[in-house]
């Protein structure tokens, strides 16, 4: 299996990393069986996280690492905020995994303004992280960002992290481009390695899977971090990592037009909508709409199974607030359209244009809380 170096780190990771959400899904025995055999075919990311399953994750990880810690390198990661919080958590994480030392700690879920301070300040999570590197007990310093590519491009700006984990994908391209436009080269210029999380976009390019592979690994990525959970998709992601070609930037333009799960709603930010005779920022209102639902609410009726798995996955990262209060400010809103049909006739992709102003707006200016209705 191809091994990439993570940044200006030592570690060098195989392309395909092991995500230890899905371990928690598993009985202990199928668990540590499988993560021995992702060893056994090349890899040697063992990815984890102290919240996953409140520690069982990590304890079916440690299992393996009590005879093979030295054929791998193990994440783990916490959502602690203070240096007391942050100790102790790494202290439970090293018990669970059967380890003296993590190679990459990541300050988990680091998606808000708020957080970045909150663990920035004196006493906050990093003076922890830092005194737990002093001691041996951490070789580098990671952070995970779910939703949000202005913090996360402050984080690099903010602290000399070792590497950062981001979702990488084509649907979510187009819900938060700054992934790609911002964040991975001040990543570069700065040396910190990019690991990619989210390929299949939680699941939804599940029908696509290997071109959700091949345009993640055209991305200057170390490593593809899956949640995989049965032996068979093991074989398959580790085949097809192994196999395939990375999209060029022709093939990625045609499947811009051609993946059906961007169709014909999801605006590609190709601003050929403007201007606007109204002065309507469209393409910005449907960045806040991607912010605010991945624009997986489209209007059309579909089967129970897509349905609810759009359901499940549209308010998946909690930034429905940040994206309201951002179309709060916009000087002209989506209300204002005319439907005088210019933009419509613009549009390389087909897309109804003012149909969809008026959802966006319609999402954007809901006060009520997202979630499911129950009928007792």
């Amino acid at each position: 299996m191809e091994r990439r170096k993570l940044g200006k780190t030592e570690l060098t990771l195989s392309v395909l990393g092991l995500g230890g959400f899905h371990l928690v899904e598993l009985l202990r025995d199928e668990a540590v069986r499988l993560v021995h055999l992702y060893l056994d075919l090349g890899g040697n990311y063992l990815e984890t996280a102290e919240s996953y399953g409140h520690g069982d994750s990590e304890e079916k990880i440690g299992e393996v690492l009590k005879t093979r810690r030295k054929e791998c390198f193990v994440a783990t990661k916490s959502q602690k905020r203070t240096k007391e919080e942050i100790l102790r958590s790494i202290e439970g994480s090293l018990k669970r995994l059967n380890t003296d030392h993590v190679d990459l700690f990541f300050i988990h879920e680091l998606n808000r303004f708020e957080t970045l301070e909150a663990i920035t300040t004196p006493s906050g999570a990093l003076e922890g992280v830092e005194e737990a590197k002093r001691a041996g007990k951490i070789r580098y310093v990671a952070f995970s960002n779910h939703a949000t590519p202005e913090v996360a491009a402050k984080a690099l700006n903010t602290y000399p992290f070792d590497a950062l984990m981001i979702p990488l994908n084509y649907f979510d391209r187009f819900n938060f481009p700054g992934w790609e436009e911002e964040v991975i080269p001040l990543a570069q210029s700065k040396g910190v390695g990019v690991l990619a999380m989210k390929v299949l976009a939680d699941g939804f390019l599940w029908k696509n899977t290997e071109k959700a592979f091949r345009y993640t690994l055209s991305l200057p990525v170390t490593a593809l971090v899956l949640g995989i959970n049965t032996e068979a998709y093991l074989y398959k992601d580790t085949e097809l990592l192994t196999n395939l070609v990375p999209m060029g930037d022709e093939e990625k333009e045609r499947w811009f037009f051609e993946a059906p799960e961007l169709g014909h709603y999801v605006c590609r930010q190709c601003r050929k909508c403007l201007p606007c005779p109204e002065d309507i920022d469209i393409p910005r209102i449907f960045l806040l709409e991607g912010q605010y639902d991945r624009q997986m609410k489209d209007d059309v009726i579909r089967d129970p199974e897509e349905y609810a798995l759009r359901d499940r996955l549209r308010f998946w990262f909690g930034n429905q607030d940040y994206a309201q209060k951002a179309y709060e400010e916009l000087p002209v809103q989506a209300s204002s359209c005319t439907r005088c049909g210019e933009c419509e006739s613009r549009c390389p992709y087909g897309l109804p244009i003012m149909k969809k102003l008026l959802i966006a707006h319609e999402k954007l200016t809901d006060r009520r809380p997202p979630g499911y209705t129950r009928i007792a």
